[in-house]
């Protein structure tokens, strides 16, 4: 079957994706926070086009040992901790192995926040509306668990936006967000990456750059 890119690149995802919501959001108490790695280039071009702040979140699933693509819960910034409380009691896992795999991921997102933020404290999340962004959607699974371990930390709203995604998934995404922007849902979906020209991995040296880089368009 033929098929063509849609977006050349991150940098286009992510300004057509900013037309998209600045239809829907209203207000200056705007946080805009992208997934990593390959969500902060999209989220950069999100920020900038509506002048919102820009945070990159850090998220890490708890894998089931042996099966790590489901999910029992999930670690977040600022020390949040979702579980699937109904998922543990099927599976009959012990407080002690959710204990060390939440500890493994903890350590993780330490890793990550000291390399991605340096000295600056992550932004405040309670009563913001907040604009979740990641460069597509495949399983969501990562989308999930930030939606989840968002919520717990009391935004005032949560939009997840995406330049492209699967139509079930985002579908199914809405149990867990206030609103859902998915600007392209093509079927058959394929990847992520089939539609885009360039999809190059991001470096963590480039979150770095741009997070540095809305930093002082902030001040």
């Amino acid at each position: 079957m033929d098929f063509a890119p849609v977006f050349k690149d991150r940098v286009e995802a992510g300004e057509k994706l900013a037309g998209h919501i600045a239809k829907r959001v209203h207000g200056a108490d705007l946080l805009v926070l992208g997934l990593p790695r390959g969500g902060v280039p999209v989220a950069f071009e999100v920020a900038r086009a509506l002048r919102a702040e820009l945070d990159v979140y850090l998220v890490r699933k708890l894998g089931l040992p042996g099966h790590e693509e489901l999910a029992v819960g999930a670690v977040a910034d600022g020390g949040v901790r979702v579980l699937n409380d109904a998922l543990l009691r099927e599976l009959r896992l012990s407080p002690q192995l959710i204990a060390r795999i939440a500890g493994r991921e903890e350590r993780e997102l330490e890793r990550r926040h000291a390399l991605y933020r340096k000295d600056r404290p992550a932004l405040r999340i309670g009563g913001r509306t907040v604009v979740l962004v990641d460069d597509g959607l495949a399983t969501g699974a990562s989308m999930k668990a930030a939606a989840q371990a968002l919520r717990v930390q009391d935004p005032r709203r949560i939009i997840a936006a995406v330049p492209v995604g699967a139509a079930e998934t985002c579908s199914e995404l809405l149990a867990d967000v206030d609103e859902m922007v998915c600007l392209f849902t093509p079927r058959p979906f394929f990847s992520v990456s089939a539609w885009y020209e360039q999809f190059s991995q991001t470096t963590d040296e480039e979150v770095q750059r741009l997070l540095d880089e809305a930093a002082r368009q902030n001040k």
